[in-house]
């Protein structure tokens, strides 16, 4: 049994999809309810019965995410896939940017990570059986600056630190690193709170859901690494697009040029 935030659109979809083909019975979690339980009745429809359900959440908000857990649980009796995919995006540099773009997709990305973690994890655990998390990073978090970038970079360190916890038990953890795929995330403002500050209109909002890869492939590259483990799942990015060797090869060696420099030597 599977739980997709950020389910009724874009990768969300397609994972509710792949999960549902698959076998498994969805939750469809977004907080456009509207189009989540459109998903979940068509899900339901291919599979000939209740497969999917949706339910309205605000990842940003532990008590959203909380309520979701209990929901779920009640459903189905147990979680075995959670995949944290609710996702934000501004394309703004840190001088352009003020404390209200911040804590709108901090607020998503991280916390809204933090809470799926927080208030699923521990049911799980409490079940005993197999499971599997999936947080959902980005390409952006290998090297892209700004605010989005550095949320899906501490996403990916988050995850890191909870498969290494994991490790051992029944339960893994991976982060899900999509390059450019087609969906409705440029368009995220649309769900922008009141309170979290002024609309970019940036100009790629008209682009939304019209450029990149199919989320399919997001998807497929998740559903394999239920078998296989992977903590790293990459998936989206356009053969020779980037060429993350040289960058972080680069990055290594002026680390380790940095932490030599930084080592005190023996009785000092």
């Amino acid at each position: 049994m599977a739980v997709v935030t950020g389910g009724a659109s874009g990768i969300g979809e397609a994972l509710v999809r792949a999960f549902a083909a698959a076998g498994m019975r969805t939750v469809v979690a977004d907080i456009d309810l509207e189009r989540a339980a459109a998903l979940a009745v068509d899900v339901g429809a291919e599979a000939g019965g209740p497969a999917s359900i949706a339910v309205r959440v605000d990842v940003a908000d532990a008590a959203s995410v909380e309520a979701l857990a209990e929901r779920a649980y009640d459903e189905f009796g147990a979680v075995h896939v959670l995949c944290n995919n609710a996702g934000v995006l501004l394309f703004k540099g840190f001088g352009d940017s003020i404390i209200e773009d911040w804590q709108w997709v901090y607020g998503v990305n991280v916390m809204g990570t933090v809470h799926g973690v927080t208030s699923f994890l521990p049911r799980m655990q409490a079940g005993g059986e197999e499971g599997h998390i999936f947080n959902t990073s980005s390409i952006a978090a290998l090297g892209a600056t700004g605010i989005y970038g550095t949320s899906k970079a501490a996403i990916l360190s988050l995850t890191d630190a909870l498969a290494d916890e994991l490790v051992d038990t029944p339960i893994r953890a991976s982060a899900l690193l999509p390059g450019m795929v087609r969906s409705l995330i440029t368009d995220a403002e649309r769900n922008r709170p009141a309170d979290k500050g002024r609309l970019v209109n940036d100009p790629t909002r008209e682009f939304a859901g019209l450029v990149g890869l199919e989320p399919s492939t997001c998807a497929e590259r998740v559903v394999e690494a239920l078998g296989t483990g992977e903590r790293y799942v990459f998936a989206g990015i356009p053969e020779g697009a980037f060429d993350l060797e040289t960058a972080h090869t680069q990055r290594f060696t002026e680390l380790m040029a940095a932490i030599e420099a930084g080592v005190v030597p023996e009785g000092t």
